[in-house]
């Protein structure tokens, strides 16, 4: 089993090339469309990298610094507010898609069911999906909602990248020892996910190399080819 610890693939780490390759890989990224229902989701079996994090975990933020588009995400003013999936093209065919923040409080109860159940099957179900990049503010970590998305995706045995966004709001000790804390958490809670941690910010772009370059490593360098991978009961339901 591959280290956990690791950040980067070990062949993404060897040269700036290969991180330079990486970051074109999420550029010009263009919206698509939008879901609010599984029959909504778009079809044709092109690799997919989701996003998740709690409501002002800066989710948006890290969509726009990966892929060098200052407004392609949005951020909801009301936590919960948004109620899609958002789905973004890359220019070589791969989706991105940004799931809504989950901070339900402000919802009604039957609309907060609706995302549990939806989200918790996409993550399972979804069959073009490849990996997750799960955003965290590092001043708070692992929070209850966190661990419900990880339980959520990880018996899929998909990757899942965690960035311990905002990172500059720390010294970079105290982000450090946040880091080596959340390892040591995910390591003896999910000993057998596939599961990758840093510290990212998008505001000094700390991080975000070593993010692009996990992203392209799920989508093998280049999203050209459609996902070869079957799961069951997915797309086309």
């Amino acid at each position: 089993m591959p280290d956990k610890r690791h950040i980067v693939p070990k062949q993404l780490r060897e040269t700036g090339h290969s991180l330079l390759t990486s970051s074109h890989l999420l550029h010009h990224a263009e919206f698509l469309t939008t879901a609010a229902e599984w029959r909504q989701l778009p079809t044709g079996g092109a690799p997919e990298v989701a996003f998740a994090g709690r409501s002002n975990a800066g989710k948006s933020s890290a969509i726009n610094a990966l892929t060098q588009r200052a407004r392609l995400a949005f951020a909801s003013k009301t936590p919960g507010r948004t109620r899609h999936i958002n789905f973004f093209r890359l220019r070589s065919g791969a989706l991105l898609a940004d799931l809504p923040g989950y901070g339900y409080a402000q919802v009604p109860a039957s609309v907060r069911h609706h995302w549990q159940r939806f989200l918790a099957r996409y993550l399972a179900e979804r069959a073009p999906l490849v990996g997750l990049v799960l955003i965290m503010d590092v001043r708070h970590s692992l929070t209850p909602l966190d661990r419900q998305t990880l339980d959520w995706i990880v018996p899929s045995a998909l990757p899942v990248h965690v960035l311990l966004a905002k990172s500059d709001k720390l010294s970079r000790s105290d982000g450090g020892r946040v880091l080596e804390e959340l390892r040591g958490t995910l390591t003896r809670d999910y000993p057998r996910a596939r599961l990758g941690a840093q510290l990212f910010s998008a505001t000094n772009r700390d991080g975000v190399p070593e993010a692009q370059a996990v992203i392209a490593s799920w989508l093998g360098g280049t999203a050209s080819e459609p996902s070869q991978k079957e799961r069951p009961r997915g797309q086309g339901e």
